[in-house]
């Protein structure tokens, strides 16, 4: 397990992502059990997915056995009252009702992780950071971090905030953090909480597509890459997917979404090995791709 930033909080290097639970109770129960029971001990929600109801699934199976387990959940989206979509809020008083909202669908009196599920340079950032050093001295939440891609929003974060991790997608198809982030973050003592780690599924069999701003064949000759790297080490695709990211001191986790129990199952085999790969395999799957940057919000 790897300590998550400035925290006590000590992850596993799978995490469980709920936002695809399915509605069968007993099926999602059952998953979020087996996967606790494999050693994956972080589990990672939102308050937007499901409008709330996500939070509620994982509440009621993770009950038992809290005390052995850690729960992130994220803030600062609002939904409308007319059910139409939601507005972004990061202000101090949303953060503050909305926890309380979120403890009782959690079934619990608090929550290991809080990340604002956002943020922009133009938001109250001193507001929202002192609504999370609040809750940390009342209690409610151990520690506090971000879910963002944009480079200028995590510096500010980084410059101003008590933060652990940041959540952000990382991949050999979206290497965008290595530009800067990710050394930013390690230096800082911050985690990278990673989502995304396999493309959508491209890297680990799934047929070539684009993506971002990769066309299908660009696509195809990374799968091609992580295909013959995982060939040539006896490992899976999804070894070589996961232990590219895993390779940076920067990430502490994974956060893949299972569906099914086949996909769990995966999972908790890539888990047992938990390979990161070395400096030069990694140098070797980027000859595969070519380089890109953050355009936006830098």
């Amino acid at each position: 397990m790897n300590q998550l930033g400035k925290s006590d909080l000590y992850v596993s290097p799978l995490s469980f992502g709920c936002m695809s639970l399915g509605e069968n109770a007993t099926t999602y129960k059952d998953m979020l059990r087996k996967a606790a029971d494999a050693g994956i001990n972080y589990f990672d929600t939102a308050d937007l997915y499901q409008k709330g109801l996500n939070e509620l699934y994982v509440g009621e199976a993770l009950r038992p056995i809290r005390k052995d387990i850690l729960i992130a959940t994220k803030v600062g989206n609002q939904w409308r009252s007319d059910g139409s979509g939601w507005d972004w809020n990061p202000h101090k008083a949303y953060i503050l009702k909305s926890v309380e909202q979120s403890l009782k669908r959690l079934k619990t009196d608090y929550i290991d992780l809080y990340q604002l599920h956002g943020g922009t340079i133009d938001d109250p950032i001193d507001e929202t950071i002192e609504a999370f050093e609040l809750l940390k001295q009342q209690g409610k939440i151990r520690w506090y971090g971000l879910s963002s891609i944009r480079p200028n929003v995590i510096r500010e974060y980084v410059r101003r905030s008590n933060m652990v991790s940041v959540m952000m997608q990382y991949s050999l198809l979206d290497h965008r953090p290595e530009e800067e982030l990710l050394d930013l973050l390690n230096n800082h003592g911050i985690s990278v909480i990673c989502r995304g780690a396999v493309a959508q599924g491209l890297l680990v069999g799934k047929a070539a597509d684009s993506y971002l701003q990769y066309t299908d064949g660009e696509v195809a000759k990374a799968a091609k890459a992580v295909a013959k790297l995982a060939a040539e080490t006896d490992l899976d695709p999804l070894d070589i997917a996961l232990g590219y990211v895993w390779g940076h001191p920067a990430v502490a986790t994974v956060v893949l979404g299972m569906r099914t129990a086949a996909q769990l199952d995966e999972a908790v085999r890539t888990l047992r090995r938990a390979v990161p790969l070395s400096g030069l395999q990694r140098e070797q799957l980027r000859h595969a791709v070519r380089s890109f940057h953050y355009e936006g919000h830098r």
